[in-house]
């Protein structure tokens, strides 16, 4: 039960066979992270009410338009126009992302806030307690119905490891296994040598003589197809 309480590793592969691998938040900086907004719009109520006081009724209407305001809104726009980082999250250096690894967008925050209401039942976040534990992305109910996942934002992916070069794009289409083995070529690249690079390199050049390679042209290509500019 402790290790679910914890972190652990996801990985995900995009169509263009390149792992990604997700470092997921678990229950704990969660909720501190939850408790440290609370904080911060308890403080924002605070300094509202002392404005609304001086208002009478005017201020009394202001006051619950500013609570359903920040209630529903709060890690909405936070979460759509800060990369999926409410200043809770900031602290605990976690972020809200698509099940993809892509940016949260405007429909699947709004759902995964909304639904807060059913994860706070019956007390104190009892159902979304309890379905974090029962799954090992730790995505509470509001999670899986948006399809979201909580990831902490230093994730080390297979492009951040590739070797720095200037991206190329290949002369014919690869195939998914080409694609891989050209993407692991450029992540061992700042492991090995030039010259077991260049070995490997020709390996390749023996397989397909009509579209010869080198080390840097493999790089280039690893490059190109991670997405680098």
């Amino acid at each position: 039960m402790e290790s679910k309480l914890l972190d652990s590793l996801n990985t995900i592969q995009t169509p263009e066979g390149i792992d990604i691998h997700f470092r997921v938040a678990g229950i704990w900086p969660r909720s501190v992270a939850w408790l440290i907004d609370l904080i911060i719009r308890v403080i924002l109520y605070i300094g509202l009410s002392m404005i609304a006081g001086t208002l009478g009724d005017f201020g009394a209407g202001l006051m619950l338009l500013g609570i359903f305001l920040m209630e529903w809104f709060y890690p909405v726009l936070f979460e759509v126009l800060n990369k999926g980082v409410t200043p809770g999250k900031k602290s605990l250096g976690i972020q809200v992302l698509n099940s993809d690894g892509t940016p949260i967008g405007w429909s699947s925050s709004l759902l995964r806030n909304i639904l807060r209401t059913v994860d706070f039942l019956p007390a104190f976040y009892g159902l979304g307690f309890v379905s974090m534990l029962m799954n090992d992305r730790f995505q509470r109910l509001g999670d899986l119905a948006a399809d979201t996942i909580v990831v902490y934002n230093n994730n080390v992916t297979m492009l951040q490891q590739i070797a720095e070069h200037s991206p190329i794009k290949p002369a014919a289409d690869l195939k998914l296994k080409e694609q891989q083995a050209i993407i692991l070529y450029g992540e061992r690249a700042n492991q090995l040598s030039d010259e077991r690079l260049n070995e490997l390199a020709e390996i390749l050049n023996s397989l397909d003589v009509e579209h010869r390679m080198s080390k840097d042209k493999l790089l280039g290509i690893a490059n190109g197809l991670t997405g680098r500019q």
